[in-house]
């Protein structure tokens, strides 16, 4: 049995101790240590996008991110994006345009759309398009995400 690396990480805005393999990936640690099952374990080699968190607010795939290399970085999951419990924009447009289906790629999905909107406030449909680049769905078929998307832009500005 290997020895166990123990840290404290910051996750959706507190400090959580961790004891980990010190090659767990920080899916692991979210998923199996902090039980934030909202990240989903997809294809576990940074393809699908289905782990995405943020650090510093910077989409990352958790599956490829060690979790003892993040130091002192902020991770955001999907859990803590609307931590007041209500749901983001986003999130509403998504429920309002019937943008889910299975739901499993649904986190990744909006925690890169939502820093894909910080940064991009009036998207075209093409910049959305290209936004999704590496988001795999197998259900929806994009076109209902995308007009999710577009309408949570404009319901933000």
């Amino acid at each position: 049995m290997p020895s166990l690396a123990s840290y404290v990480m910051t996750v959706n805005g507190e400090q959580v101790p961790v004891s980990a393999a010190p090659y767990a990936t920080l899916l692991e640690v979210l998923r199996e240590n902090l039980s934030l099952t909202g990240t989903k374990r997809g294809c576990n080699q940074g393809v699908c996008g289905a782990c995405t968190v943020w650090l510093d607010r910077v989409p990352v795939r958790s599956c490829l991110t060690l979790a003892a290399n993040v130091g002192e970085r902020a991770v955001t999951t999907i859990e803590g994006i609307a931590p007041d419990g209500s749901l983001s924009a986003l999130q509403r447009c998504f429920v309002e345009h019937g943008a889910t289906q299975c739901g499993f790629c649904t986190s990744g999905m909006i925690m890169n759309l939502e820093a894909f909107l910080a940064d991009h406030p009036a998207p075209t449909r093409d910049q959305v398009r290209d936004a999704l680049s590496g988001q795999l769905c197998r259900c929806t078929g994009y076109v209902k995400i995308i007009e999710a998307t577009l309408a949570a832009a404009q319901a933000k500005t």
